[in-house]
Formats: C-alpha cells, sequence, structure tokens
C-alpha cells in the first residue's frame, strides 16, 4: 500500500512542476511577497474585466460607465501593486 502512495506523490510533485514551469501566476519557492501580490490582483482584475455582470456591478457601484471602468481596471494592470520595492544587492546596499 505504501509504494502506491508513494508513485501518487512522485506523480504529484512532476505535475506540480510541469504546472508552476507553464503558468506565472503559481508562482516558485523565489517568489517574493511583491510578485506574488502582483500576480494576484492582476489575475484579480482579468476576471473582473473577463465577467460583464461583474464589471457592471462595479460601474454601477461607481456611478461609471462600463466601458470606463474596464479601462481603468486594465489601466490598474500595469503596476497594481505600486512600485516594485528597492532591491538590495549581496553587499546590503540598496539597488536603483
Amino acid at each position: 500500500m505504501a509504494t502506491g502512495r508513494a508513485n501518487v506523490n512522485v506523480s504529484l510533485s512532476r505535475n506540480w512542476d510541469h504546472l508552476q514551469n507553464k503558468y506565472v501566476g503559481t508562482g516558485h519557492p523565489d517568489t517574493t511577497k511583491y510578485e506574488w501580490a502582483v500576480n494576484h490582483h492582476r489575475d484579480s482584475l482579468a476576471s473582473h474585466i473577463g465577467h460583464y455582470d461583474l464589471l457592471s456591478y462595479f460601474a454601477v457601484a461607481e456611478n461609471e460607465s462600463v466601458g470606463r471602468v474596464r479601462t481603468e481596471m486594465i489601466e490598474k494592470m500595469v503596476q497594481p501593486c505600486g512600485p516594485p520595492p528597492a532591491q538590495q544587492t549581496e553587499n546590503g546596499d540598496i539597488a536603483d
């Protein structure tokens, strides 16, 4: 029984690695908190834009046209979490 379970875990591991390489949003062990948040926000915005009923709901709530709300959401997708944080070099200095 244990060998069957081990085969399933190996198969799941291989499939998970394949999915992580295929889809950017699934992340990897080196994904930063900022990268994860950006992927999450972009996925959410894309879903809101793709579902017309939800887009209409946001338009009514903001008292704006559907087209304007769609355009604003598309523009938010450029930097949904603001500018990226400063990167630190190996010696501890902050790179520009």
